[in-house]
Order: C-alpha cells, then structure tokens, then sequence
C-alpha cells in the first residue's frame, strides 16, 4: 500500500515557513446548469464585510474562504449552449455544427497533472459527454473532443482507490496489450492513406493522427501506472462505495443527498492523496433534470426557471438553489477537515469555483458565479467583488491558472487579464 503524504517526504527546506510551496496546488472547475435565481443569490453591498444574502447564508461559516462575483458573463452562453463555452470560452456551437477548442481545465491538467495517476478527473450526473445535446462534461482537448465523464461513485472509487487481484492484473495488461495492436494498425493504416489523399484530406488526417497518439500517450501512462500501489484512504464517516449508486436506479432507492455527498467525498480523497490535481464536475445538467422528489418542489428545475415573476415558481427556484449550497456547505466542510503537513487544510491549496452557462431568465450575464478555497496558494478573496459589468467568466478561469502557476501567457480566451485584487 502506498504511504499517505509525510512531512518526512518534504526536504528540510521545504518543511519551513515556506512548506506550503511543496504541496500541490488543486483546482476544480463545477457547473450548476440552467442558472439560479439570482435574486436570492446575488449580495446586495460589496467588499469583505458584505453582507450574505438568502441563498448563500447557507454557506455563512465559509465566508472568509470564498469571493463571491458579480457581473461575469459568458458571450456565447445564455440560451442552453453555454454548457458548451463554458471552459473554452469560443462559440461552439453555429447552427448545427459544433467546433470546440481546448478547455481551461485540460490546459491545466497539462502541467498540473504531469506526476499523478489521472491527469484529470471529469464527473457528472449521467456517464459519457452528452455530445449534441446536454453536455455531461466541461473537458476538452487539443483537438476539441469532449472527454467522457462517469456518474457512478463506486465505478469512481475502485478507479481510484480498489487494488486488483492478479486476474485482474492479467486481464488488464491482456487489455493493454490489445489496445497496442490496434493503435500500430491504426496509425500504419493512417500514415499510408496520408500519401495517396489530397492537401485538404491530410489535414484532416493530421488532426485525427494527432488524436491517436494522445491516444497512445494515454496508453503509456496507464502502463506505466498499473505497476504503482494505489493509495490506501480512510471512508470513516462517509456512505459505502462497495456498490453501484447512480441516478438512474428504480424510483425510491434513490436519494440525491446521499448521492452528492458521496461525489463530493470522492473528490476530496482524489485531491487529498494527490491521485489528481484537475476535476470538473457537471453537477447539474444544462434544462436536463434538476430537481427530486425528496426536494419538495412542484416542479422540474427547468420549468421553474421560466418563472415568469410568480412568486411561487421563484421561491422554488431559490429552494433548490439552497438544498444544493447545503450540498456545497458539506464539501467545503469536508475539505477544510482534512489537513496537510503545514498545518493547513486541503481547501487552502485547492481552487474551486462554480458558475453556470446562464443567469436568470436565460441570460449570458449576471451569472452565479464564485471562488473557494486557495488561500495557501495565494488567493486574496475580496468576499462579494463587483467586477465591471459583463467581465467574460474567463477572467476568472485566466486567475485561477494564474494562481495555480499553469502559463497561459497574457491572452487566454476572451479574457482581458488577470483580476489583480484576487491574487494575494
């Protein structure tokens, strides 16, 4: 079994006041689709002393470890595309055809998650991508391809933390194997396709050669760690990851709390014993569901969204608006509990922000959005920070890897530039 994370790992110079340096940095990118009711979500003053309003005083023992935003706007959102610019920042989808480009998070998972089992990490509701309709992911590559998310916390926790028996080991390198002999086929077959197609069909193929050696490159590093211990973690107080959980179960034997508490916790041990350093998570899809019986509205969460300025569909709206910050609450709680060498918590060396492709009413602006966590990795929080109005959400992402020491260099995006006051 692997060792959890010592300070006796750290060389001597790091376990001094500046060992904070020698602990990874995290970062977490979550969609809550479809908006919230602004309303009860947007504080009415500014500045650290600000004062929380209805749908965040949920979250009011946090209030010093999180900056919440005003004035983020997403160009190509609003609608129920901005699923699908959410972390590119492009517009992705023009009429019936979709061309993407690079997200933020696999930007960072490029040089964050160069030493850990999963470069990144991609969660939702429901499994896979979701591609052309409902996005089920915030992830995409170099070659704008969407990466599949899963939805199933015991799927997540034996990928993660399950050691395998040896026929398992046989099986999978039996796997490994097979996948090379497909790959050197492929890309035999490829290569001698190149050179009888014209100059438009070669780019074509370049790109898709392009996407076999990522392929390929993927295949190593599962290689390579299939023969390192998987990390050995304690579940005291958490559910059972021994079993399947997932949305889709026969009506009853679901419950979205327990659900969301388990994803969270599977998070939380992914950052704490360093498995990854790069998560999205869709935590709720784009007009796609929403709502649970146990949630006691009268009805889906997209239907409420059109309010139409009834009092009763708002106050649903801002109803599950708040059951889901108390999801947030359990998290961010969870996160501080768990401690690292320098004394800090695991919240202090994560960024984690949420947002959403919308605002109220459908709109690309007045979004949800805020910044959690970071502190030891030199976040300044300003507690509500009225930015000037439609500032593009990808200031905020261009911070976060500012922050986290991915380069991106001075353009990233649409963004105009860091935010200044954000970094300590």
């Amino acid at each position: 079994m692997a060792l959890p994370f010592l300070e006796a790992m750290l060389s001597k110079s790091a376990q001094s006041a500046d060992s904070e340096r020698a602990i990874p940095k995290r970062l977490g990118l979550f969609y809550f689709g479809t908006g919230m009711n602004m309303r009860e979500f947007e504080p009415s003053d500014e500045g650290q002393n600000y004062t929380l309003s209805p749908t965040l005083k949920i979250l009011k023992k946090h209030k010093n470890d999180f900056t919440v935003f005003s004035g983020t706007f997403l160009e190509h959102g609003g609608g129920h595309g901005g699923d699908y610019t959410f972390t590119t920042g492009v517009k992705a989808k023009d009429g019936g055809a979709i061309n993407n480009s690079v997200s933020m998070d696999q930007i960072a998972a490029e040089q964050l998650g160069k030493t850990t089992r999963f470069p990144s990490i991609q969660l939702c509701l429901a499994r896979g991508t979701g591609f052309g309709s409902n996005l089920r992911t915030l992830s995409w590559n170099r070659n704008g391809v969407p990466l599949a998310s899963e939805n199933d916390p015991h799927v997540l926790f034996n990928r993660l933390f399950k050691v395998d028996n040896p026929e398992e080991q046989h099986l999978r390198e039996k796997g490994f194997r097979r996948r090379r002999s497909i790959l050197d086929v492929v890309m035999e077959d490829a290569k001698r396709l190149e050179r009888q197609v014209g100059r438009n069909d070669r780019v074509k193929l370049d790109e898709y050669l392009s996407s076999v050696r990522e392929v390929e490159k993927q295949l190593e590093r599962n290689v390579d760690w299939s023969v390192k211990p998987k990390p050995d973690v304690d579940t005291k107080g958490m559910s059972d990851f021994s079993k399947s959980y997932q949305p889709h179960m026969p009506a009853g034997q679901f419950v979205y709390e327990k659900y969301a508490k388990m994803m969270y916790d599977l998070i939380a041990l992914a950052f704490e014993t360093d498995s990854t350093r790069v998560i999205t998570y869709v935590v709720r899809q784009e007009s796609s569901g929403g709502s649970f019986p146990e949630f006691g509205v009268s009805k889906g969460f997209h239907e409420l969204t059109h309010h139409g300025n009834d009092p009763k569909n708002l106050a649903e709206l801002a109803k599950v608006d708040r059951i889901y910050m108390s999801h947030w609450d359990y998290f961010i709680t969870r996160l501080k509990s768990m401690k690292q060498v320098d004394g800090t918590s695991l919240l202090d060396h994560s960024l984690l922000a949420f947002s959403s492709g919308m605002g109220i009413g459908h709109s690309k602006n007045r979004l949800p959005t805020c910044l959690f966590g970071g502190t030891a990795a030199g976040v300044n929080h300003q507690g509500h920070l009225r930015l000037p109005e439609n500032t593009p959400l990808s200031r905020v992402w261009h911070t976060m890897l500012d922050i986290t020491g991915v380069k991106v260099g001075p353009e990233f995006q649409d963004s105009s530039g860091v935010i200044d006051n954000l970094i300590a």
